[in-house]
C-alpha cells in the first residue's frame, strides 16, 4: 500500500504530498529497499480536501505502476550497476577472458559515465563518450621512453648488463632499450627508481598522436549497451539509451592470407626447423585450428585409424590465473577434423621424438596429456608460438607469420579449390555458415572469379575436343570491330 505524507508552507497550506512505495528487501542482506518515492504537488487555489483526495488516487496510479514494473528506478550510478552487471554476467557463466576484455573497455568509458544515475544517461552523453575516445589522449601508448646515453654510462659504470633490481622485487630487462626500441613510460620509471637517478636523466619521452580504433571504440559501446541492457532488462531504466546512440562505424578488414608461394616458401624453411614446431605450423595449415585450439589438444583425442583430431579444449592465458584450459569460442567450435596421411605421418614421428625428450629429461619432465607441450612438458603459453613464429620468419626472411594467418589461408585455399561454404564452415568450427561468409566475402569473390575462369576454361576445351570427333576445324573467335 502507498503511504502518503502531506507538505506544508509557512502558513500552514498543503503544497504537496510524498508518496511512497514498499520496494521490498535485498536478497543477499535481507535489508529493506529504499522505497520508490514520487511528489504530487497541490495545484493552485485547491481546497485541502480535493488536494488530499487526489493526492490519493495518484498514490494509487503510482503503486500500480511500480507493482507492474512500468516505473523505472535509475537512481544507481553507472559505476556501481556495472560493477552488479560484470558480477552477473560471471556467475552465469560468462568466458574469463571475455570477462576481462569487458572490464578493460569499461576502465575506458567510467571516467565519463561512472558518476551519472542510470536514468540521467541519453544518447547524446553516449556519443560523447565516442568523440572523446576518438581523440589521442584517449590511448595510454601514445607515450614512450628512449634510453639517453646517460643510462649506458650509468650501467656500465655499476656493472649491468641485462637488467636492473626493481625496487619493489623481482627485475627490469633491459634487452629491448638496447637494440633501440622503445618501452613505457612506467618501465622507465622502475629502472630510474631502481638506479635511484632521475627519470629525465635517463629516458627521453616521446609522443606520437595516434587515436584508438574504432573496433576498440566499437567494444567500449558494446560493454556499455550490455550494462545499460540489462538495467532496462530489470526494469530500473524504460529504454536502453545505447540502440539510439551513434558510435564510429567498425572499419572492415580483409582476412590477411598468404599466397601459394608463399606457403611454398614457409614449407621449405620448416624443412630446417626442430619437428616440434614443424608439426605445430603443419597443423595450423592444414588443421585451420585457432591458437588455443591446437596447444589445447591432447594426444588421446588424436584418432590414428581414422585420421582425426578432436577439438574439445583450448589453452589460454590469463594475468590473474597464467596458463589455463578453457573451453572453445563456441559450441561448435568441439568439432573432428580429418587429415591428410602426411599430416598423421608427421604426427607419428613427432610423437616418437617427444617421447624421447621425455625419457631423456626423465624427473625434470612435467607429465603432460598435450600434443604441444612446454620445453619441459606441462602447458606450453600461448605466446610462444607466435614468438617463436616471429623469430622464424625473421631467420628466413618471410612475410609478418602469426597463428591466426593459417587459419585464413586453409580457408582461402578451400575456397579456390570450390569447397562448399558448410563444409569450411564446419572445419573452422563457426556457430553458423553467416558468419563464415561474412568474415570471408572478399576471398569468395575472389575464388567465384577463378571457379568461373576455370569453368570458361573447361567448356572451351570441351567444345573444341567435339568438334574435332565432329571433323570440323574450331572457330576462329570474331575480331570486334
Amino acid at each position: 500500500m502507498a503511504y502518503l505524507q502531506s507538505r506544508r508552507n509557512k502558513e500552514g497550506q498543503v503544497v504537496s504530498y510524498s508518496i511512497r512505495v514498499y520496494k521490498g528487501r535485498d536478497p543477499r542482506t535481507g535489508k529493506q529497499l529504499t522505497p520508490y518515492t514520487m511528489t504530487w504537488r497541490v495545484p493552485e487555489g485547491w481546497s485541502e480536501k480535493r488536494a488530499r483526495k487526489e493526492a490519493e488516487k495518484q498514490a494509487a496510479v503510482f503503486e500500480k505502476q511500480c507493482r507492474e514494473g512500468y516505473l523505472a528506478d535509475g537512481r544507481q550510478t553507472f559505476a556501481q550497476y556495472a560493477a552488479y552487471v560484470l558480477e552477473l554476467k560471471e556467475r552465469t557463466g560468462l568466458k574469463h577472458l571475455t570477462l576481462i576484455h569487458y572490464r578493460q573497455s569499461l576502465k575506458r568509458v567510467l571516467p565519463f559515465l561512472g558518476h551519472l544515475k542510470l536514468g540521467e544517461i541519453r544518447p547524446q552523453h553516449l556519443n560523447y563518450v565516442y568523440q572523446q575516445l576518438s581523440l589521442p589522449e584517449a590511448r595510454e601508448d601514445n607515450e614512450m621512453a628512449e634510453a639517453r646515453q646517460a643510462l649506458w654510462q650509468v650501467a656500465e659504470a655499476r656493472g649491468i648488463k641485462n637488467y636492473v633490481n626493481a625496487k619493489e622485487g623481482g627485475r627490469v630487462s633491459l634487452e629491448r632499450l638496447r637494440k633501440g626500441e622503445l618501452v613505457k613510460p612506467a618501465t622507465a620509471r622502475r629502472i630510474a627508481q631502481a638506479l635511484e637517478l632521475p627519470y629525465s636523466l635517463l629516458f627521453a619521452t616521446h609522443r606520437k598522436e595516434r587515436c584508438l580504433s574504432s573496433r576498440t571504440i566499437m567494444n567500449c559501446h558494446l560493454v556499455i549497451s550490455i550494462v545499460l541492457g540489462q538495467a532496462e532488462k530489470e526494469m530500473r531504466i524504460p529504454l536502453n539509451p545505447a540502440h539510439r546512440a551513434s558510435p564510429p562505424k567498425r572499419e572492415a578488414s580483409d582476412p590477411n592470407y598468404f599466397q601459394m608461394e608463399e606457403v611454398a616458401k614457409i614449407l621449405k624453411a620448416l624443412e630446417a626447423e626442430p619437428i616440434k614446431w614443424r608439426t605445430a605450423v603443419h597443423l595450423l595449415l592444414v588443421s585451420g585450428c585457432r591458437r588455443g585450439e591446437l596447444l589445447g589438444l591432447k594426444w588421446d583425442h588424436v584418432n590414428w585409424e581414422s585420421g582425426q583430431i578432436h577439438i574439445d579444449c583450448t589453452l589460454l592465458y590469463a594475468g590473474d590465473r597464467g596458463v589455463y584450459e578453457g573451453t572453445p569460442k563456441t559450441r561448435d567450435s568441439v568439432r573432428t577434423i580429418k587429415l591428410p596421411e602426411e599430416t598423421m605421418a608427421l604426427l607419428e614421428e613427432y610423437r616418437q621424438w617427444q617421447e624421447a625428450q621425455r625419457q631423456e629429461l626423465g624427473e625434470k619432465w612435467e607429465e603432460s596429456p598435450y600434443v604441444f607441450p612446454g620445453e619441459r612438458g606441462g602447458r606450453m603459453n600461448p605466446s610462444q608460438l607466435g614468438n617463436w613464429l616471429v623469430r622464424f620468419q625473421k631467420r628466413h626472411g618471410l612475410p609478418h607469420l602469426n597463428p591466426h594467418a593459417f587459419r585464413h589461408t586453409m580457408t582461402s585455399m578451400l575456397f579456390f579449390h570450390g569447397v562448399d561454404s558448410v563444409s569450411i564452415s564446419h572445419r573452422l568450427g563457426h556457430s553458423s555458415v553467416s558468419t563464415t561468409t561474412s568474415i570471408y566475402s572478399h576471398v569468395m569473390q575472389q575464388a567465384e572469379s577463378r571457379i568461373s575462369d576455370c569453368m570458361a576454361d573447361v567448356l572451351l576445351t570441351t567444345r573444341e575436343s567435339a568438334q574435332e570427333d565432329a571433323g570440323e576445324a574450331p572457330k576462329e573467335p570474331e575480331e570486334k570491330p
